[in-house]
């Protein structure tokens, strides 16, 4: 159990620290583009409704009727697959930002795109899944090596298994 935990939560270095430095850069920007431009909007932010009235999932309604015409299994369950959609982008972009579970927000990020690609933007032509497939590229390195050595994981990784050596 031990070694499969070191081996999830272990990244994996590059062997120049110049080469994971810039994978760090690349991670950092999409993690952040990833939460603040489409994952806020996921959740009605920023939010300048006219009618104050109006609640924060009101205001972001249109996300889970986006969901449900998908078809299918988002049909019977749009409002989660909505939030576990908005949930990938504007949590798990800031994990990955950080290099923090970077493989599990790589996963879900991963799911997500796939989702965007196949069954919003698949027709719509190539240039409107670039960003989708931009986030699932690098999600997918991730997904495999984790965050290098300038994440958190790398930090957490270092204290754990040295001390228990």
């Amino acid at each position: 159990m031990k070694k499969i935990l070191q081996k999830l939560i272990t990244p994996v270095s590059q062997k120049h620290w110049t080469t994971d430095f810039v994978f760090a850069i690349t991670r950092f920007v999409c993690g952040m583009l990833l939460t603040i431009d489409f994952g806020a909007s996921k959740f009605g932010m920023p939010w300048t409704p006219a009618d104050k009235n109006l609640s924060l999932f009101e205001v972001a309604a249109w996300f889970p009727e986006d969901v449900a015409a998908f078809g299918g299994l988002f049909a019977l369950a749009p409002v989660f697959f909505a939030w576990m959609a908005g949930f990938s982008e504007a949590v798990g972009g800031l994990l990955l930002a950080l290099g923090l579970k970077t493989r599990l927000a790589s996963f879900l990020i991963v799911a997500t795109m796939l989702g965007a690609i196949l069954f919003q933007k698949w027709g719509q032509g190539v240039w409107s899944m670039l960003p989708a497939m931009g986030f699932l590229w690098v999600s997918l390195y991730h997904l495999f090596l984790g965050s290098g050595r300038f994440g958190i994981d790398y930090l957490i990784s270092q204290s754990i298994f040295k001390q228990q050596s």
